[in-house]
């Protein structure tokens, strides 16, 4: 079982990941950490060198790298189902669940964060809030096309985890076990 968590950058992907992973007894891969790895490059330092395009090119190939994987959550960065027709693989090959937050508070947290986001750089807080409106209007449609969509606003982790037990229950899926 291969479960995709997708959304917007700073919407919780990795943080939800990495816990329902524990309680599912599950193994995680972070999509964006899988590239720093495995290019041995920091993304932001990759897109200076080398752009978006080539970017995209090669987070399809870890994304590819990811799905062969089993028993496993990934957490896709936010552009990822956006490109190529990653989505389409996505939904092929796992389920895919939507962590769909408020651009506002998508926006404070992003205000807010430490991790350097390359499609950001040298923005100030009006601009940040353009770009996420206008960014956040031009993926809903891939975003929308996950099997389940949880609006996460003001949720824990926790929370999210009984989302997707009941979700599991509600569409007849076999849940995975939870670790104590």
């Amino acid at each position: 079982m291969r479960i995709i968590l997708i959304g917007f950058m700073s919407s919780g992907k990795s943080t939800i990941g990495k816990q329902l992973a524990r309680k599912m007894n599950m193994e995680f891969i972070d999509i964006d950490d899988a590239f720093e790895s495995k290019y041995k490059m920091t993304i932001s330092n990759f897109f200076d060198l080398f752009g978006e395009k080539k970017f995209r090119e090669l987070e399809r190939i870890v994304l590819l790298e990811s799905l062969e994987q089993n028993h496993v959550i990934i957490s896709t960065g936010g552009g990822t189902p956006c490109f190529f027709n990653n989505i389409e693989l996505i939904n092929s090959n796992g389920i895919s669940i939507y962590l769909k937050l408020h651009p506002n508070s998508i926006i404070n947290r992003l205000l807010h964060t430490k991790k350097q986001r390359p499609l950001l750089k040298n923005l100030n807080s009006e601009e940040l809030s353009g770009y996420v409106n206008s960014q956040l209007s031009n993926r809903e449609n891939y975003y929308q096309q996950a099997r389940f969509i949880y609006s996460i606003e003001n949720k824990k982790p926790n929370e999210v985890y009984y989302l997707l037990k009941r979700s599991f229950e509600e569409n007849g899926l076999i849940f995975p076990s939870f670790q104590h």
